[in-house]
């Protein structure tokens, strides 16, 4: 099957699904382009840490390796985290002639577009949806979640167009209108090619960097901005830790702005020992998770949960909804969102818990992944949802030629 991605950012080294879906479907034995835009143009948020040097050097080395096909586009603009394609984009699908368009993002302005042109692109679509209700906050999303139900969700259903739910939130329902048969549940999950237990590389990261073999070393590894709680894990941080073992805090990312000048002024206080190091590419993450004992999410919870769990860390995360569920199997800690005290407590407690407890939920993070969120059994999950579509868009004649 020859499948196309449409998606308003990529970058060849980051950890998006986008990063590892097609190269798990390539394996598979599919044809897989992924349509973007230009990186110069993308969001500053993204491109300001992400980087966009080298972009054409790094697009071939994800192509070399992976076996898929990148093809970036201009833009009018970035408006408001949406790319705004110029028609290329049309003309760039009908050269392709995939059997499948797979569209991210139902609410892009990209997507929504794809979906007006629906009729003349007539290629089978599937969508999908990485909102969750709370992380939505523009100030505008009263009156564009009407526009949606009135134009696009119609669309949708009229035309069987799937929209396929990255986390099990009824956003898209409650919100949209799409019902949920609909929009079927398939999680993001994490890399086990590259994620999983090492020993090895466990010993070597701590003797390079003077870590004893008893200390517990906690990691953060993102953006220390205002989104993903910067400051409130530099404040969590600044007084000492008293738990009968050394602590050592490894921070993997970089601060931008004037925001970012205050996490790290906070963070220069600490009286803990703190190792940091610059953004890595997503492969290279893998090292720092297995020297790590547990890993730190200050606010919401990135993709790189399923990573670290793969890696066999426990987490220590806030109380919100999804949290909630992702440590139902006794594989993490919960602590007050926003709150510096509990968090503290939390990072306290799993350094201070016996080791039988603790090695019990090591084990349970990398079963978890193993049962529920490995790519290997979620890229034939998709890949089951395109071929009914595809099946359905066609019909028993097949596609024409």
């Amino acid at each position: 099957m020859k499948i196309v991605h449409i998606e308003d950012f990529f970058h060849p080294e980051a950890g998006y699904q986008i990063n590892i879906l097609p190269k798990y479907m390539v394996r598979a034995g599919h044809e897989v382009t992924i349509i973007t835009s230009e990186a110069d143009k993308a969001a500053k948020q993204l491109t300001g840490f992400f980087g966009t040097d080298g972009i054409a050097e790094k697009d071939f080395t994800y192509t070399r390796d992976y076996g898929v096909k990148i093809i970036r586009l201009p833009l009018r603009a970035f408006i408001s985290g949406r790319a705004v394609f110029t028609s290329a984009l049309y003309r760039t699908i009908e050269n392709e002639k995939p059997d499948v368009l797979f569209i991210h993002g139902n609410d892009t302005l990209t997507g929504m577009r794809c979906l007006l042109r629906r009729k003349k692109l007539s290629y089978p679509m599937v969508m999908d949806s990485h909102m969750l209700e709370m992380a939505s906050k523009n100030r505008f999303k009263k009156a564009y979640r009407q526009i949606y139900r009135k134009i696009f969700t119609p669309i949708l259903l009229k035309n069987n167009i799937p929209v396929i739910r990255t986390q099990n939130d009824p956003y898209v329902e409650k919100c949209l209108g799409i019902p949920l048969e609909k929009a079927p549940w398939i999680s993001v999950g994490s890399d086990t090619m590259l994620f999983h237990p090492d020993e090895a590389r466990r010993a070597a990261f701590r003797k390079e960097h003077k870590i004893p073999e008893k200390a517990f070393v906690a990691l953060y590894a993102g953006k220390l901005d205002e989104d993903k709680g910067g400051m409130l894990l530099a404040n969590a941080l600044c007084k000492p830790f008293t738990t009968g073992r050394e602590l050592v805090f490894v921070i993997v990312g970089k601060t931008v702005g004037e925001y970012g000048l205050q996490v790290e002024k906070m963070l220069s206080k600490s009286a803990n020992r703190i190792l940091r190091f610059p953004t890595q590419k997503y492969a290279g993450l893998a090292e720092f998770y297995q020297a790590a004992d547990a890993a730190l999410f200050p606010k919401q919870c990135s993709l790189s949960f399923y990573d670290v769990q793969a890696c066999g860390l426990p987490v220590v995360f806030e109380d919100n909804s999804v949290n909630v569920d992702r440590a139902a199997y006794d594989n993490a800690l919960l602590f007050r969102a926003g709150d510096a005290e509990d968090f503290r407590a939390g990072i306290m407690k799993m350094a201070a818990m016996p080791a039988k407890q603790y090695d019990s939920m090591r084990r349970n993070a990398v079963s978890l992944i193993k049962k529920s969120y490995d790519y290997a059994d979620i890229a034939q999950q998709y890949m089951d949802c395109l071929t009914k579509t595809v099946q359905q868009y066609w019909g028993e004649r097949g596609r024409p030629l």
